[in-house]
């Protein structure tokens, strides 16, 4: 963790299941070695404590419940609603983290021609941990762990900035009103409108801390997990809100809730805790079943079109299971993950740690993408666009710096950059233009990154003419190249006999010019030719040898 980050450790001692569910036995967990999440940065120790509770919690009658472990495959027991999780198109090409309700962080839109160009970056006053959302104006909107909520138009510049009480670990999720939704360290869920101008907040318990990113039901149920209220056998509660900002309902898990909530088909609301439980919850807030693992489930699940639920754990496994909490399998992928397993369109499972593991899905690995030397993906979790290419951020060390990176579906890489000298956590965004979105996490300054299709040099060009003829004949040539963003092409060529034509231009991208070069000596030649753009960027070299007698 940087030197700016002031550590309090806290060794928590609770039992580890609250009087509200089923009980399978006299277990006690220890709270350690979870320093993200009992950290405070110099910010945190300056928020507001004394915020008035705005709305009295009521305690919620639940039905009997069931603990999996390691059940075998039984038919689900499910309730039929009408609220059917969103595709997560909606009006907005990224409305939320991981894109949709059922986490799939997976774009509708293509990034064919996006090859890590910097478009702009936007400078912030502290670390960008969470991940970023754009509407469907194409504004981007992420929290900060300056306290702010920003809103930051296509071209870069700065729209509105909305003020929290704390930092903000949170993602953003947009409704289909166009309100905005985020949780913060103040304790309070966040719901602030286009303008930038609060519409309400909801206060979720003293130390009730919000990392846990909102998701947004089709009946506009609003739901999170919070890291509180601090209260005996109340370490971690569930919520769902209405869209006026009252409560819906609550659970208690007894454990903190940092996991990002996903929502299956039939409106089964799934959440991790750091109690080692994925949770599954109906929608009238019953619970429906846990399924225990062997550490922390801090990322969020992610949701299958068959209604498999995948996850990963802190035990170094990512899970799959049957939607009615049944282990479909695990697969062990290295290092305890945080990330969300992100599904591609060909139903392959991205999921981030010591590598970018590509895994397919009855649970075997497809491949393995090798981050560098020290890196490792910590909280990003991968965006994946319509043609396949996965984005993800990645830590080096442990304050060292941090890439984004673009991998092909094959798992070769397709381009990188530097972007922090401490870490991105970030989780990338992808919106209707191709452009990718991520934040940075510096001790100097953080940034906002827009990447997309900067300018590219022109093909290599073709050369056409006679492979061979006499000396003292005049010959002709053609050559043509394309530039990827149609600009005006200049050429360059050299005959092999020390001659050569400088630049000559402009032509249109695709046109054919014809040279005529004669040669006075015999032997052999290589013609040699080139083009460049209007601005200066150069192709390679393409070659044609020629005998001349």
């Amino acid at each position: 963790m940087p030197t700016s980050i002031y550590l309090i450790c806290l060794i928590l001692l609770s039992t580890l299941f609250s009087p509200m569910v089923l009980s399978i036995g006299d277990e006690q967990i220890i709270f350690e070695d979870q320093l993200e999440f009992i950290c405070y940065s110099k910010y945190l120790s300056e928020s507001k404590m004394g915020i008035m509770m705005e709305g009295l919690l009521q305690p919620l009658q639940r039905d009997n419940s069931t603990d999996y472990a390691n059940l075998t495959n039984t038919p689900s027991n499910t309730l039929p609603v009408s609220n059917i999780a969103d595709d997560g198109r909606m009006d907005s090409p990224w409305p939320m983290k991981c894109h949709d309700t059922r986490h799939t962080s997976r774009s509708p839109y293509s990034t064919s021609n996006n090859n890590g160009a910097i478009l702009w970056k936007f400078r912030v006053g502290d670390l960008i941990e969470g991940g970023i959302v754009v509407d469907e104006n194409g504004v981007v909107y992420f929290g900060c762990f300056d306290w702010y909520l920003y809103a930051v138009n296509p071209d870069g510049t700065l729209k509105w900035r909305y003020k929290t009480g704390g930092t903000i670990w949170s993602s953003p999720a947009i409704g289909s009103d166009g309100i905005i939704y985020i949780g913060s360290w103040d304790h309070c869920l966040h719901a602030v409108n286009p303008d930038g101008s609060r519409k309400w907040k909801f206060w979720a318990g003293d130390t009730a801390s919000i990392t846990s990113s909102p998701v947004i039901g089709d009946d506009g149920t609003i739901y999170f997990g919070a890291m509180g209220p601090n209260k005996p056998d109340i370490k971690g509660r569930v919520y769902a809100l209405n869209p006026d900002g009252t409560e819906k309902w609550h659970y208690d898990t007894g454990d903190w809730i940092t996991s990002d909530p996903a929502l299956g088909e039939d409106g089964t609301i799934y959440i991790g805790s750091t109690g080692t439980y994925l949770y599954a919850f109906y929608p009238n807030g019953t619970l429906k079943w846990r399924f225990k693992t062997g550490h922390y489930v801090k990322g969020p699940p992610s949701i299958a079109e068959d209604g498999t639920i995948y996850f990963g754990s802190y035990d170094d496994y990512l899970y799959a299971l049957y939607p009615n909490g049944a282990l479909k399998w695990k697969c062990k992928v290295g290092h305890g993950t945080e990330t969300n397993p992100s599904i591609g369109p060909d139903g392959t499972i991205y999921v981030g740690g010591d590598r970018l593991y590509a895994v397919n899905p009855d649970g075997t690995i497809k491949w393995s993408f090798n981050l560098g030397k020290d890196q490792h993906i910590h909280q990003s979790s991968p965006a994946i666009s319509s043609d396949g290419i996965i984005y993800v951020g990645t830590n080096i060390g442990e304050t060292s710096g941090g890439d984004i990176i673009a991998i092909n579906p094959d798992g070769t890489e397709r381009w990188r950059c530097r972007i922090a000298d401490e870490w991105v956590d970030s989780s990338p965004c992808i919106d209707q233009n191709g452009i990718v979105y991520i934040g940075s996490s510096s001790e100097e300054s953080s940034y906002l990154h827009a990447f997309g299709q900067g300018n590219i040099p022109p093909d290599k060009p073709s050369i056409s003419g006679p492979s061979n003829g006499r000396v003292g004949e005049t010959y002709s040539y053609t050559f043509t190249t394309s530039d990827g963003n149609g600009d005006n092409i200049f050429y360059y060529v050299k005959w092999g006999d020390g001659s050569r034509s400088g630049w000559i231009g402009p032509y249109h991208s695709g046109e054919t010019i014809t040279l005529n070069h004669t040669w006075n000596h015999k032997g052999s030649f290589v013609i040699q030719a080139k083009a460049k753009d209007i601005y200066g960027l150069e192709s390679g070299w393409s070659t044609l040898e020629v005998k001349y007698a």
